[in-house]
C-alpha cells in the first residue's frame, strides 16, 4: 500500500508532468471509483478543468483545479497515477481517464479497486481529522510526546492512526521502530523522553530517506512514470522474517499487532 513516501514521488513526478494542463475529457470506466458531490457529474464537472497544482496530504494525492476545487486521490492497496502518451501505455485497471488537450493523459488505475479519486469543492474540509504531517515543523518533539503521554496503545498502533500523524503505514512504522530500538508493542505512555526523541528522529530519517529513493516497490506500486522504487532493497526488518538482524544479528520474527503483520527484532528493540 503506499504511504507517505510512495504518494511524495508520485506527487512530485506528477507536478512537472500535469500542471497547467487542461483537461479536456473524462472517461470514468467504473463509476464508484469516482466521486463527486451530490447530485454532480464527476465527468461533466472535471473537464474544461486545468490543474494549477499537485499537492500531497498524507497518503493522498491532491489535483489543484483552477476552479478552486481538487482531485483528491487515496490509492488505497494497489491504486496507481500515471501518465501515458496514449492507450497502449495505460496499466491494467484503469478505471478513470483524465485525457489532456495536448493528447497525454493521467490513468488512475486500481486492480482492487479500493482506492477512490474524488471531487472536493474550494470550502470542503475533506482532510480536517487528518493528523500532522510528520515531515512538516509542526511535527515537534514536544508535539510528538504529548500524542505518547497517558496512552495505553502499543506505540505502533499509535504511529499507524492516521488521526495523529499521517501518512506513515506498515513499512515504515516497522521500520522506524527497528532505528529507534523499540518493541512496537511497548505502551505509548510509558516511553521514556530519550526513548520518545529517537523514534522521533528514526520516523523522519526513514521517511525521507526512503523518499530519496523514490519509495519501497514490494507489490504494485509505480511513480507517475511507472517506475518502481528503490527503498525496497534498503529495509532493514519489514518482510524479513527469520533472516539475521543487520544491528545485533538476532532473528527477525513477525508477529500480529493491531491486525497487522509486524516485523522486528527480539535481540535490540527492547
Amino acid at each position: 500500500m503506499p504511504e507517505l513516501p510512495e504518494v511524495e514521488t508520485i506527487v512530485r513526478g506528477l507536478a512537472g508532468k500535469v500542471v497547467g494542463e487542461t483537461i479536456s475529457r473524462v472517461e470514468v470506466r467504473l463509476p464508484r471509483i469516482a466521486l463527486a458531490p451530490p447530485r454532480v457529474d464527476f465527468a461533466a464537472a472535471v473537464t474544461g478543468e486545468r490543474i494549477v497544482g499537485v499537492h500531497r496530504r498524507g497518503k493522498y494525492a491532491v489535483l489543484e483545479l483552477a476552479s478552486g476545487a481538487s482531485l483528491v486521490t487515496g490509492l488505497r492497496m494497489t491504486g496507481r497515477l500515471v501518465v501515458a502518451a496514449n492507450a497502449r501505455h495505460e496499466l491494467p485497471g484503469t478505471h478513470v481517464v483524465l485525457h489532456f488537450k495536448g493528447g497525454r493523459r493521467l490513468g488512475f488505475s486500481d486492480v482492487r479497486t479500493f482506492g477512490r479519486m474524488r471531487l472536493v469543492g474550494s470550502n470542503e474540509a475533506w482532510d480536517e481529522k487528518l493528523g500532522v504531517e510528520p515531515l512538516s515543523s509542526y511535527f515537534t518533539p514536544e508535539a510528538f510526546i504529548g500524542m505518547l503521554s497517558g496512552r495505553t496503545t502499543p506505540v505502533k498502533a499509535l504511529l499507524l492512526d492516521q488521526r495523529r500523524i499521517a501518512g506513515i503505514g506498515n513499512i515504515y512504522a516497522c521500520e522506524a521502530l527497528w532505528e529507534a530500538r523499540i518493541r512496537p508493542s511497548r505502551p505509548s505512555g510509558r516511553l521514556t523522553k530519550p526513548a520518545a526523541h529517537r523514534l522521533r528522529r528514526a520516523i523522519v530519517d526513514v521517511l525521507e530517506r526512503a523518499i530519496e529513493m523514490r519509495g519501497t516497490s514490494i507489490d504494485d506500486y509505480v511513480d507517475a512514470d511507472g517506475l518502481q522504487g528503490g527503498f525496497q532493497n534498503n529495509l532493514s526488518v519489514y518482510g524479513k522474517q527469520g533472516r539475521p538482524c543487520p544491528r545485533c544479528g538476532a532473528g527477525i520474527v513477525r508477529t500480529v499487532l493491531a491486525q497487522r503483520g509486524t516485523w522486528w527484532c527480539r535481540g535490540c528493540q527492547k
